[in-house]
């Protein structure tokens, strides 16, 4: 005979509901608010959060039921967890502000450790609260028990299992401190059940929360070095990352100062406007070509809020050969970790760039050949021409105003956009940069868009990764909402891992094609109440563009593009920045002067053996 859910075991302690003020299982003896999971809404409500994204169960049954007497704060039903902590995400990246997402025990909670992993990689705010067995079951293996607070700790700043009732008010208050303070980034709190259903008296003034720690402003002496270190450069460039979002504004003025040419990495897209002259694009694998030879020519580096990662760096021993880099940063673990800093500056992102701002020479730098060799660069480029994904991409794109939100899921379509979408000011991009999870882009635009209702949440996913959260259609007709643009690139494939398959691996396609099984998705929308467009050209894009942008509420495209074209420029994996291929596959055809030292013409039956050659001589993987 199996026990019902959370029932005592033989020999365990025996839960005793008959202390004065102890709740009685299913009833209303105790005024639910006065328990565990009323202080737990109370101090959320007491923090500001007014929007929370959850799937509940059995676990956590309490919080819900005590959710119905806190009808100020807005519950987002998902249908998958992991689409409810995307969606949380999508909240925080676009608001800068905390996320909140709820989850029961056991595969509720190990459903959200994609989007904890995600959150931690991209600095994200964020508080996920799940529901456990009732403390008196924790290390039983009881029903939908997972130590959750074991499997997330590499993936979480900090977590907590909560004891008693009393201490939730406080954890809360510290959990959220935590996440928003210095490097943002996500916190776990589990609550077992008995804790939930336990009364609680509280002391509001426990509710308030944390006050907010002290900007932290740089060293002087630091400072100077940084300061002297870009008086003396001729061909200066300033690499800035995710980290600088909320120093647009100083991190613009900096740049103007001095006249230093600007890329924004993919996570930084949107902290200084595109239409800047002195603005190149973005860095690495699929940047610029003139982010790329910056960097490879550079005498002096300023990296701002960024954590040189591999996707950016290329070959590490080969990053910035010639420059000096100045690395400025919160979190001092990112210093001098990937590459090696000349002048390593711990602080803030907009007091760096205030104080920095404030030393610029009073005549403005000219740089002119400077300047000219990169305007010359930013001319280079993969501009295809004809109907692909790329052509595709950079329609759908042109259609997005100043303010509108962008969101990305994962492969080449999200590169693409990376690199034809235009942002004029931060919080406009969102997207997977360290984890680069698949499924991410759909629930993510979700949360955007109910943060901000009054402009258009756009996502453009691959049929692939769309498939993966596509249950949150759901979402959009249970919660209303009407600002949600979803953009299918339909390629019929995993088109980044076709890509490598066949630059790296002599073109065997292994378990890439998903055109014979792909649903039809404007029948797919069609179920969940979402209309849906269709385009098979550039003409036709056009005309569907119109009548999904001019639907008055959430709404489907599908661009139906050719398989092989492929994301160019492109810096092999384990090849330097200064290998980029700028154009496409190197074929039989190219001039031998056309390849980057060291790497010979291909035979005619080998066309690929250039990019080949490259990662296997550098021992590169993806």
């Amino acid at each position: 005979m199996t026990s019902p859910p959370d029932s005592p075991q033989p020999g365990s302690p025996q839960p005793d509901f008959r202390q004065p003020g102890s709740p009685q299982p299913g009833s209303r003896q105790t005024d639910i608010r006065q328990t565990g999971a009323g202080a737990l809404w109370a101090s959320l409500e007491a923090h500001g959060v007014h929007t929370v994204f959850g799937y509940p169960g059995g676990a956590i049954m309490p919080v819900y039921d005590a959710l119905t007497f806190f009808p100020q704060i807005r519950h987002i039903l998902g249908r998958h967890e992991q689409g409810c902590i995307h969606a949380a995400e999508g909240w925080a990246k676009a608001t800068g502000e905390l996320g909140v997402v709820l989850a029961t025990s056991g595969p509720g909670a190990t459903n959200l450790v994609t989007g904890l992993a995600d959150a931690m990689l991209d600095s994200v705010p964020l508080l996920a609260i799940t529901g456990n067995v009732a403390s008196f079951l924790m290390g039983t293996d009881a029903f939908q028990e997972a130590d959750i607070t074991g499997i997330t700790l590499p993936v979480t700043k900090h977590n907590y299992v909560v004891r008693s009732a009393e201490e939730l008010p406080g954890v809360i208050a510290e959990a959220i401190h935590i996440a928003r303070s210095g490097r943002p980034g996500p916190v776990l709190v589990d609550i077992p059940k008995d804790v939930q259903l336990a009364a609680c008296e509280y002391d509001p003034a426990s509710l308030r929360p944390h006050p907010p720690l002290p900007p932290r402003e740089p060293d002087a002496a630091a400072l100077a070095a940084a300061r002297e270190l870009l008086a003396q450069a001729t061909r200066p460039v300033m690499m800035v990352g995710g980290g600088a979002l909320d120093a647009a504004a100083e991190v613009t003025a900096l740049a103007r100062a001095w006249n230093i040419p600007v890329i924004t990495t993919l996570m930084g897209l949107g902290a200084f406007p595109a239409s800047d002259p002195l603005w190149l694009g973005m860095p690495g694998m699929h940047g610029s070509v003139a982010a790329n030879r910056a960097i490879s020519e550079a005498d002096v580096l300023l990296g701002i809020g960024l954590r040189f990662d591999d996707r950016v760096t290329g070959r590490v021993r080969d990053f910035a050969p010639q420059a000096r880099i100045i690395h400025v940063d919160l979190d001092a673990a990112e210093l001098g970790k990937i590459v090696a800093t000349h002048c390593p500056v711990r602080a803030g992102a907009a007091q760096v760039a205030r104080a920095l701002s404030v030393q610029a020479p009073p005549e403005r730098p000219p740089r002119t050949a400077w300047l000219e060799q990169l305007a010359e660069w930013k001319g280079r480029g993969h501009h295809p021409q004809d109907w692909g994904a790329a052509q595709a991409v950079r329609q759908v794109v042109a259609r997005l105003r100043p303010d509108d939100i962008l969101s990305s899921d994962v492969g080449q379509h999200q590169m693409l956009a990376a690199q034809l979408a235009r942002f004029e000011r931060p919080r406009r991009w969102l997207n997977s940069g360290g984890l680069g999870t698949m499924g991410f882009g759909f629930p993510a635009a979700i949360g955007a868009a109910l943060a901000e209702p009054e402009v258009v949440s756009m996502v453009i996913a691959g049929d692939g990764g769309f498939q993966m959260t596509a249950q949150e259609l759901a979402t959009l007709k249970h919660a209303g909402i009407h600002n949600v643009k979803i953009c299918i690139i339909n390629n019929s494939y995993l088109g980044m891992v076709r890509q490598w398959q066949e630059l790296f691996h002599g073109e065997r396609y292994s378990e890439v094609e998903l055109g014979p099984s792909n649903p039809d998705f404007l029948k797919l929308a069609d179920a969940y109440g979402v209309p849906g467009w269709r385009a098979e050209d550039s003409a036709g894009l056009e005309a569907a563009l119109d009548g999904w942008l001019n639907h008055p509420g959430s709404a489907l495209l599908e661009v139906v593009v050719p398989s092989q074209h492929h994301v160019f420029p492109m810096v092999p994996a384990g090849a330097s920045l200064a290998e980029m291929l700028e154009t496409g596959p190197v074929r039989a055809s190219t001039e031998v002067s056309d390849l980057p030292a060291g790497v010979e013409a291909p035979g005619d039956d080998m066309e690929a053996v250039p990019i080949m050659a490259l990662d296997a001589r550098s021992g590169g993987q993806a």
